[in-house]
């Protein structure tokens, strides 16, 4: 082992950096709302795009492209280390604001959001992976609750605060210009003042261990079928992500054509968001009861709310679902995410991680298919049911699949050791 053996582990040990952290994923949070309410009525009311399926053809880009960097984000963060990975995303989105203000058409859009795929996947992998490396296992979901906790408040804010300034001034080019402001702070924050962690995760794991540095194609297969735990989490993961994607697309457009204005819209949609800062509670609850009971419960709560909302009419119960669907997801979210992190040994947790992200952000692309379909060719209101019964159907999957993977009172084993142990590192293969 090397001299990184020595290194101490805790959020209070590392406070600086970790702070740090938490600034930039809300940086991040900040970058993917402010599309959240404006895009898609810029796209109905300023560019003509009439259909549906059209409109969620940004979403389908965007989710496409960030689970396929989310994967290799992980690989990356372990081959080069966390810090380069998160400039190169940061770097990716500073031309984001301009397509956004000057974009003539909805192929410009969607291109952009090719570049915010690739942004949210670097910068949002590496701010999480490197808060788990400065927590240690002893405080990985508070640091993973505190991680999406103040990122979805970034969310929240940014579809607030460009709602706001749209309904004050225009859907463009305006509320860019905040966009463009929150791009090049973090970009600079992030050359100039973050520092490396993978050190930390090479410290915490024993390099004799027999899950110790798979390769990179069995990390994808362990994390995907290869262990019914992981299994039921990445299916999980794939299906929430739908109901982001319902508040990205059909949330906006289905209240608006309900008459709500669009500062009212992005407030709604901005509840929901802001109810996700509850993951620092969520998360940190489930050091001391387990990952799986949250994660039920989320899938349970998050479709009820989402399902609510096509039963009732009215801003302020809009509102009142909106934000409890967003406690379900508060409650699913982090915990998901830590069943990979738990399972994981320290040599290949990133990759591993990764293709846990992969498989639930790849729920971007195909929820906004669905639920494009749904609009399309039913009503606005089917797209709402279909996401609420796919995640009772999720959540019954996890309740009868998922073991508790918690490192003190977990019942998950990894699966047995091949008969020779795989001695190539984790970026291997």
């Amino acid at each position: 082992m090397s001299e990184a053996t020595d290194l101490k582990q805790g959020i209070r040990e590392h406070i600086g950096q970790f702070s740090l952290h938490v600034l930039l994923v809300f940086a991040t949070g900040l970058t993917i709302g402010s599309e959240r309410a404006v895009v898609p009525v810029l796209g109905e009311d300023v560019l003509g795009v009439e259909s549906f399926l059209v409109i969620g053809s940004f979403v389908v880009s965007f989710g496409i492209v960030k689970s396929i960097l989310n994967l290799y984000a992980g690989k990356w963060g372990e081959e080069y280390g966390r810090k380069p990975v998160l400039v190169a995303g940061w770097a990716t989105a500073l031309p984001l604001p301009i397509i956004l203000i000057f974009a003539p058409s909805w192929g410009w859009i969607t291109v952009g959001n090719v570049l915010l795929g690739v942004n949210q996947a670097l910068t949002w992998s590496m701010a999480i992976n490197a808060k788990i490396d400065l927590a240690g296992p002893d405080q990985r979901g508070l640091a993973v609750g505190i991680d999406e906790s103040f990122g979805y408040t970034g969310l929240a804010a940014g579809a607030w605060i460009t709602g706001v300034i749209a309904a004050r001034t225009n859907l463009r080019p305006e509320p860019f210009y905040f966009l463009a402001v929150v791009v090049v702070l973090a970009f600079l924050v992030s050359i100039f003042l973050i520092k490396e962690t993978v050190q930390y995760a090479q410290a915490e794991g024993d390099d004799d261990d027999h899950d110790a540095n798979l390769p990179f194609k069995e990390v994808v297969k362990r994390a995907t079928y290869g262990d019914r735990t992981l299994f039921a989490a990445a299916q999980a993961g794939h299906v929430e992500n739908f109901v982001d994607t319902l508040f990205w697309i059909a949330v906006p457009l289905y209240l608006t054509s309900q008459g709500l204005g669009i500062d009212a819209v992005g407030l709604v949609v901005g509840v929901h968001s802001a109810m996700y800062f509850s993951q620092i509670g969520t998360g940190g609850l489930a050091d001391r009861i387990g990952r799986r009971p949250p994660v039920v419960a989320g899938m349970f709560l998050a479709g009820g709310g989402v399902l609510g909302m096509v039963l009732v009419e009215g801003y302020l119960p809009w509102a009142a679902l909106a934000a409890a669907s967003g406690l379900g997801m508060a409650l699913l979210y982090p915990n998901l995410m830590t069943v990979p992190s738990d399972a994981a040994h320290p040599t290949w947790r990133s990759a591993g991680m990764g293709v846990y992200r992969m498989w639930r952000d790849s729920g971007y692309a195909v929820g906004a298919i669905l639920i494009g379909l749904s609009m399309e060719f039913v009503s606005a209101e089917a797209a709402f049911y279909m996401t609420a019964v796919l995640m009772f159907l999720s959540g019954a999957v996890v309740y009868v699949w998922m073991e508790e993977t918690h490192p003190d009172f977990g019942t998950h084993e990894p699966p047995a050791p091949a008969a020779e142990s795989p001695t190539r590192a984790a970026g291997d293969g």
